[in-house]
């Protein structure tokens, strides 16, 4: 599932990017800039909208009031503002719920959690089955599975997994991936890309005939499907054919 943060303070929203990715397996992409975040949300496809109040360009009440002519995203307000009208404004102004800042991550996970649960058929429906070859992911129940068996994947192995479905096809550069899945600039010197690739392509590839997560070498990785090598018939001690018929004595 997506999740689009628009928030004032760049290291919270960096927290929370790296808080959601790793313990929710969410991919979120951040915005500081209260008419960059309107267009993203409006445009972006989100399933849930975490929403500073004091933004640059336009404050969270303006954003959520005009988000709601267009999308029924979820909202979920943040702000330091405490006091009760503030808190009925955002409300009345279109937003789900409302958190008050400071908080705890965990209740800001568990709200989330909630309003995606709440969204019910809506979120089934703007978020179908990523499908390749014999694997299925859904997003809505976070469940992905090959040749109808479920496959255990960790939180960011299941972020690593959704990307890569994506954006089938796609070569992906591991400075790509970091950017995407961990908010991090890519050091050509760490192997974490590479570890979370592999321990992935145990899960999803070894167990089957049919190999699906590539390496590119010296670009990066990519998921698709590729002709499976040709069988030729073995030689036997005779070395005659075997798809030859023998002249029997």
């Amino acid at each position: 599932m997506r999740i689009l943060v628009i928030e004032n303070d760049q290291k919270l929203a960096g927290y929370l990017r790296k808080g959601l990715t790793e313990a929710g397996g969410y991919l979120v992409d951040v915005s500081h800039h209260g008419a960059e975040g309107l267009h993203l949300a409006t445009e972006g496809g989100y399933d849930l909208i975490v929403l500073d109040v004091m933004l640059p360009g336009m404050d969270g009440f303006e954003i959520v009031s005009t988000l709601r002519r267009s999308s029924d995203a979820p909202v979920l307000m943040l702000t330091a503002r405490d006091r009760v009208m503030d808190r009925v404004r955002g409300l009345h102004a279109g937003a789900d719920d409302y958190l008050v800042k400071p908080f705890a991550f965990s209740e800001l996970l568990a709200r989330i959690q909630a309003l995606l649960r709440r969204g019910g058929a809506r979120a089934v429906q703007a978020n179908p089955p990523l499908r390749l070859a014999d694997v299925e992911l859904e997003p809505s129940r976070r469940k992905a599975y090959r040749g109808g068996r479920p496959i255990a994947l960790t939180a960011q192995e299941f972020s690593l997994l959704t990307l890569l479905l994506q954006r089938q096809g796609q070569v992906l550069s591991r400075a790509e991936i970091a950017e995407q899945l961990w908010d991090m600039d890519f050091d050509s010197d760490t192997n974490v890309i590479d570890v979370a690739i592999r321990r992935l392509r145990v899960k999803l590839d070894s167990p089957f005939e049919e190999k699906l997560l590539h390496t590119v070498r010296g670009i990066g990785y990519v998921l698709e499907r590729r002709d499976l090598p040709i069988q030729t018939n073995p030689v036997i001690p005779d070395g005659s054919d075997p798809g030859t018929p023998r002249d029997t004595p």
